[in-house]
């Protein structure tokens, strides 16, 4: 792994070397053809706000006094992601006002005078990149609104120059989401910019290849990140309808792979609207997913179950419970993935009651790490140590080196229309000698959770230190709990929704927890915790019944 990677980051620096070499013999387009749509939502609020100098991006403020936000030290990375990416452009294009364009394009103009010729630093990390691409091209009518020719030339040789720079990064670039807005980004700039034949063709082909490599035969993501898919068909659709507009032949898998995604993003959705948190999902804009839903020509019930982005679904009456039973994907995937393997979550009505912590937006490495272990997930944690486990070295972003091998699953649905499913993985099996195994049954009324978490020691085996437990169900901060006794905690949704957990002849304790997934950040919330010594008892039963 340390050695591919060295080799993918040489291989980048000399790409970037002859592209610097050579940069001034791109040649320069005359004008834009069209500008795509953007579906996500905007707000006439933030665009007041940044006409005013101030830049509110990824949780953090920045005051310009109506200089350039460029010549600031910027207040986090999060931050300068979301700055060079311009994304904020379309909270602009809600204010279509003279004074607006000429805001946008002065900040367009400080970016090209200071970073248009530099190649470094994140303003051209290639996802940064080719999500710049993406806002210059969609939100070119607000930036060159009664422009003057210098301005024009400039920033079409500079948008040139990085649908280039994209194009020779591209072999360079670790799979999954960064490597599909790349190629979506260099679909996009092929039929809005002059082009030749040739290269629409090159591009679509390119995008097709990542439908096949990227999305599961079930519409899943190989990330399994619910969110993903979300993502994607915020650029997807515009792009389509671009294609469309134009009378351009559509990339073969366009259409098809537009339609496998939407019935994995409805498998994910939540009772409340909102997404499934694995995998390093975080909260979802409700108009952006609904704005992606009401395109969704695929229509119907969710699946039961993802048996390639291996998830499974139990639902009835209006609870739904999602649980994680797959194994970490590989590949660049592996920088990323969660280690909650047998984790699950429970919405029922208008709330989610069980939740994982999930990812945060705007947070730094360190929360980010934090996120992504066991812990932070509704399941069982043994010896305080993550199911799969992380490598220590920044060098590989910290990606999974040891992950859960084997998980297994079995589905039954008994006669009086309980539907459930067994569990298991060997994510301890090497450290420890132990198997979780875990049953999770919702009855059809959609009234009773029954859970059942064992852990199987195996025979022989020495251990070095005692083994303990740790059931751990994160609620979410919307929810209060209440311990009713000391197996039992009422949990009580705003609208007086309420379901009691109860877990007989073990001690059930409310903790402090923290929800790395609110739509304003982190934030403080509450955890249910089970813990158990395996030399007392290897296995613990626990039930959810709806009380009002």
């Amino acid at each position: 792994m340390y050695v591919r990677e060295a080799w993918r980051r040489a291989s980048r620096r000399v790409a970037l070397l002859r592209l610097k070499l050579f940069r001034h013999s791109i040649n320069v387009p005359e004008r834009l053809i069209v500008a795509p749509t953007d579906l996500r939502s905007i707000d006439s609020h933030v665009a007041d706000e940044i006409l005013n100098g101030r830049f509110l991006l990824a949780g953090r403020m920045l005051e310009t006094s109506g200089k350039s936000p460029f010549t600031f030290t910027l207040p986090s990375r999060p931050f300068a992601i979301r700055l060079h990416s311009f994304g904020w452009l379309r909270h602009i294009r809600a204010n279509k006002t003279e004074r607006s364009s000429a805001a946008a394009r002065a900040i367009v103009d400080s970016w090209l005078s200071i970073h248009a010729g530099r190649m470094e630093g994140i303003a051209w990390e290639i996802d940064v990149t080719a999500q710049r691409v993406i806002a210059w091209l969609s939100h070119s009518p607000v930036v060159l609104q009664n422009a003057d020719r210098g301005f024009y030339r400039r920033f079409m040789k500079s948008l040139a120059f990085q649908v280039r720079f994209l194009h020779r990064m591209a072999p360079y670039t670790l799979g999954g989401l960064e490597l599909f807005r790349l190629r979506i980004a260099l679909a996009m700039a092929s039929v809005a910019m002059p082009a030749r034949a040739s290269t629409l063709r090159r591009a679509a082909q390119a995008l097709d290849r990542e439908f096949d490599s990227q999305i599961l035969p079930d519409g899943g993501h190989i990330s399994r990140n619910p969110r993903v898919g979300l993502e994607l068909l915020l650029d997807l659709l515009p792009l389509r309808q671009t294609y469309v507009n134009l009378g351009h032949d559509l990339p073969q898998k366009l259409i098809s792979g537009i339609d496998r995604i939407y019935p994995a993003l409805r498998f994910f959705r939540h009772q409340d609207g909102d997404l499934a948190l694995f995998n390093g999902a975080t909260s979802t804009l409700a108009n952006e997913l609904i704005s992606v839903l009401r395109y969704d020509e695929t229509a119907g019930q969710p699946f039961k179950a993802l048996p390639q982005s291996r998830y499974q679904r139990l639902s009835g009456g209006k609870t739904v419970i999602i649980a994680d039973v797959g194994t970490p994907p590989s590949g660049g995937a592996l920088r990323t993935v969660h280690a909650g393997s047998l984790s699950f979550e429970m919405s029922s009505g208008r709330h989610r009651f069980i939740v994982n912590s999930g990812s945060p937006k705007f947070a730094g490495h360190r929360y980010v790490q934090m996120a992504r272990t066991t812990a932070a997930h509704s399941t069982v944690i043994l010896n305080d140590t993550s199911s799969s486990r992380f490598s220590p070295s920044p060098f590989l972003n910290h990606a999974i080196t040891e992950p859960v091998r084997t998980v297994t699953v079995e589905r039954a649905e008994t006669e009086d229309g309980r539907d459930g499913i067994k569990l298991s993985h060997d994510g301890y099996l090497r450290a420890f000698g132990v198997l979780h195994e875990r049953e999770l049954t919702l009855n059809a009324a959609g009234s009773i959770v029954t859970g059942r978490d064992r852990l199987v020691v195996r025979e022989g085996y020495e251990h070095d230190e005692p083994l303990k437990a740790v059931a751990r169900f994160h609620i979410h901060p919307s929810i209060v709990l209440q311990q009713s006794d000391g197996e039992s905690v009422l949990l009580t949704a705003p609208d007086g929704e309420s379901w009691l957990f109860s877990a007989p002849g073990n001690e059930v304790l409310i903790t402090e927890d923290i929800f790395f997934a609110d739509s304003s950040g982190i934030c403080g919330s509450d955890q249910i915790e089970i813990d158990f010594d395996l030399a007392e008892k290897t296995e613990i039963r626990w039930f959810l019944s709806r009380k009002g």
